[in-house]
């Protein structure tokens, strides 16, 4: 098996501090040590891979490098006993894609602890249309619903709603009875009311007023997934108790504001961490995935690419071009 070779999507630095893509040949043998050896069949794009794939060393350090964050396989090689050859696998979190060569390649060596059985009502391509964007949002939606926040209380706002975090979380909010609010900077007001939305809202106008200290309380709860001056004035519209989970900082990472949307209105700020989710938790947030958020008109806003149609794809994600989700089909 180590002599077996495959492809992969191979990032490598040029002289001039550039950075090229190109479809390569790689050998199992030159995969890292670990517990699982997993054939993949699907990936997907996510925002921390277009950013891998260009060269950024807050994601990646070491070049050349294979991203890919999450991934959906078949194990082929199995050194502990939870796992045997032939179970379906997502794999996805901690170090995959990122400094270890992830999900854009056909095969992956990883900890087991990285990897949780694919869950009943789910196949691989279906779980990686969700992926850890869809994982992200059950995150967010999950927290909103434990926080104690039901429908009757008023709607619930997603920020970057056309995004892969962003329309998964209007979906399922929709799904679990909530009104849902979508803000995008994209004209794209027939897709999110098609998955769910009550209305939309022009990105520009959640920031609004984001200078002061506080503004009218309108939400909630809200799911952001684009941050900065967005954040801030959500913060400062959320209802009394109300909960705001962070997800995203492609506005900006930077958070200005005074405690009194804390201390006034007791709004609670959650962030929302995927990379180390402990795998008891990932297990149950694929379960309700593969559950009551199973949705099937996704199919519907998936594209599917192959690693000679992803660089391509990557350059659009980092341009905004980009609606739904782009998934990888790695299997020949």
């Amino acid at each position: 098996m180590e002599d077996k070779e495959f492809k992969a999507l191979w990032v490598t630095e040029e002289g001039d501090k550039s950075y090229k893509r190109q479809v390569v040949q790689r050998l199992v043998s030159q995969l890292p040590p670990g517990e699982l050896l997993v054939r993949v069949l699907y990936s997907s794009l996510n925002y921390k891979d277009a950013l891998s794939a260009s060269g950024n060393r807050g994601v990646t350090r070491r070049y050349p490098h294979t991203p890919g964050i999450d991934c959906a396989g078949v194990v082929e090689q199995s050194t502990v006993t939870d796992f045997a050859p032939g179970e379906e696998v997502i794999v996805s979190c901690f170090d995959l894609g990122m400094n270890t060569p992830g999900g854009f390649g056909q095969y992956i060596r990883v900890p087991a602890q990285w990897a949780v059985k694919l869950p009943e009502g789910m196949n691989p391509r279906r779980s990686m249309i969700y992926g850890t964007a869809g994982f992200t949002a059950a995150q967010c939606v999950e927290r909103i619903i434990s926080h104690g926040v039901v429908p009757q209380d008023g709607p619930v706002l997603v920020t970057g709603a056309t995004g892969g975090v962003g329309c998964m979380a209007v979906a399922m909010l929709a799904a679990s009875g909530y009104t849902v609010s979508a803000a995008s900077g994209k004209d794209e007001d027939e897709f999110l009311t098609a998955i769910g939305a009550a209305e939309v809202i022009k990105r520009q106008k959640i920031a609004v007023g984001a200078n002061r200290a506080m503004l009218r309380e309108r939400w909630a709860a809200a799911v952001d997934t684009v941050g900065g001056p967005y954040l801030e004035a959500i913060l400062k519209t959320c209802r009394y108790s109300g909960i705001v989970t962070c997800c995203g900082n492609v506005a900006a990472p930077e958070l200005n504001l005074t405690v009194y949307p804390f201390i006034l209105r007791g709004i609670t700020l959650a962030g929302i961490d995927s990379a180390l989710t402990p795998v008891l938790k990932r297990q149950r947030i694929w379960q309700r995935i593969a559950g009551e958020w199973n949705f099937d008109f996704l199919e519907d806003m998936a594209v599917e690419v192959t690693l000679n149609d992803l660089s391509e794809a990557i350059d659009r994600m980092l341009a905004g071009h980009l609606k739904g989700r782009v998934i990888v089909k790695l299997a020949d």
